[in-house]
């Protein structure tokens, strides 16, 4: 493949091809469960150089069909499902889009943002902040993912609840198709009835159809004010509760409603020592709201206030802070924002990223818990999420005196199997946020309906006959 990666210098210059020294920034990914070996790590500066690099490779692909030569698109490297490094075959090209980074234009009057797939999230944040408006997708990661990966596996974050996931957020997409065409969708409309609508179907395919090179997003209006509360809760069922009394009091002011499990909370404590969390201790969760006011602080502090005494005349909550000012909101959102942080501190764990119906959400997690504790005895649950939109990351860590390799090694797929199976009786779904990647390929194929998974195959071939964009993600061939 020489004569190949000869051709790849010409078009994105020697130094954006990387085949020597240490990889591991590409080739690993993020929680380390993975390590590949790719042939090379592309950095393409522009949407003309992603197309050419496309074209160059389909080229080599269909004069060398024995070669297994392929593309993994990638982004900020943060995803958690193992979707966007390469495979150990060593003949996997890394396409990375961090060099894709300009935000193109802000239409403030049309509240949209034209941005490249290279982007990071938090940097988007700020180029709308400082025009004195909003780009409301949030997330941990949000210092180092970028807008493309968020795009490629539909990303959710804390305010979906109000702004829905990235999909909801996006209006129109550039994508370099499997034969490096470019189809430029960058359209700030709001209706387009023209056709199939071919940006959703590039979101949340994980760049196993095409690869996304830019975006235009919706933004809207900062908020007058915006308050946080933290509040503990006996049980889920009464944080359901607690969610249909702030959305009947709050309206669409409502921004944020995440759940935390007091295990989960243990954790932040345990390796982040600075953080003092509140209320933890003597309740089973605890739950962080959010009200984005549009008229006043004064208005939004009385809202806040009244439906806090509703939620204690209610029974809803057993106590409850709120942030008296910006530090202290940021600090509580810290607190939420640093659980995936500190699990990995205390070993090896099974994740999942689930959706429930709400309305189910207490009973999955008390009959899968006792599942899981009668399976493992002395395993200990790390739940926390967005019980907004019925999204949960149901966390498995180790029994204190179990090894974590161990227990990852001998017992993940137990776990996952208990786990899902009790998420397809409630019919939920596998993968809420994070994507199929590689880690779900199998487990898709036996929970999702086969009508689902020929339409999707059929999509596949269609788009990518020579199977040349990141194969062996969200589907087997």
């Amino acid at each position: 493949m020489q004569t190949l990666l000869e051709d790849l210098r010409a078009i994105v210059g020697s130094a954006h091809v990387l085949t020597d020294g240490d990889l591991s920034a590409w080739e690993q990914d993020w929680r380390k469960r993975e390590r590949g070996r790719a042939l090379a790590v592309l950095r393409p500066g522009s949407t003309d150089e992603v197309a050419r690099v496309v074209k160059a490779c389909a080229a080599y692909a269909q004069s060398h069909p024995d070669a297994g030569l392929s593309l993994v698109p990638q982004g900020g490297n943060t995803g958690l499902a193992v979707g966007s490094t390469p495979d150990p075959s060593g003949r996997q090209i890394v396409l990375s889009l961090q060099r894709l980074h300009a935000v193109r234009s802000l239409d403030a009057s049309n509240l949209t943002m034209t941005v490249e797939a290279g982007c990071i999230l938090q940097s988007l944040q700020q180029v709308a902040q400082a025009a004195q408006l909003l780009f409301p997708l949030s997330m941990a990661s949000e210092g180092s993912c970028t807008i493309g990966g968020n795009l490629g596996c539909n990303a959710g974050g804390t305010q979906v609840l109000r702004y829905g996931n990235t999909r909801d957020l996006c209006l129109g997409l550039e994508v370099v198709t499997a034969q490096g065409e470019v189809w430029n969708g960058l359209s700030g409309l709001r209706k387009d009835n023209t056709g199939y609508d071919l940006r959703d179907l590039y979101i949340g395919s994980e760049g196993t159809l095409g690869i996304i090179t830019a975006a235009t997003l919706k933004l809207y209006p900062q908020p007058s004010a915006r308050l946080t509360a933290w509040a503990a809760v006996p049980s889920v069922e009464h944080a359901i509760a607690l969610l249909a009394l702030a959305q009947r009091q709050l309206g669409a002011d409502l921004t944020g409603f995440e759940l935390m499990g007091q295990f989960a909370l243990s954790l932040v404590v345990k390796h982040f020592a600075q953080l003092r969390v509140p209320l933890y201790q003597e309740t089973p969760f605890c739950v962080l709201l959010e009200n984005s006011d549009h008229v006043s602080e004064a208005h939004a502090r009385t809202q806040f206030e009244h439906l806090l005494e509703l939620a204690f005349e209610q029974g809803c909550i057993s106590d409850a802070v709120v942030a008296e000012n910006l530090a202290q909101a940021s600090q509580l959102w810290h607190i939420r924002e640093s659980i995936p942080l500190a699990q990995p501190l205390e070993g090896l764990n099974i994740k999942h990223d689930i959706s429930i119906l709400i309305s189910s959400m207490s009973e999955f997690v008390s009959s899968t818990d006792a599942l899981l504790q009668q399976a493992i005895p002395g395993v200990r649950m790390v739940n926390f999420g967005h019980l907004g939109d019925g999204n949960l990351h149901y966390n498995v860590q180790a029994p204190p005196d179990m090894d974590p390799a161990h227990f990852l090694r001998e017992h993940e797929k137990q776990v996952n199997t208990v786990v899902f199976d009790s998420v397809a009786r409630f019919k939920g779904s596998i993968s809420a946020e994070h994507g199929v990647g590689g880690l779900k390929v199998a487990q898709l194929e036996q929970y999702k309906s086969p009508v689902a998974l020929d339409l999707m195959r059929a999509i596949k071939r269609a788009l990518d006959p020579q199977n040349l964009m990141n194969p062996g993600r969200v589907l087997r061939r």
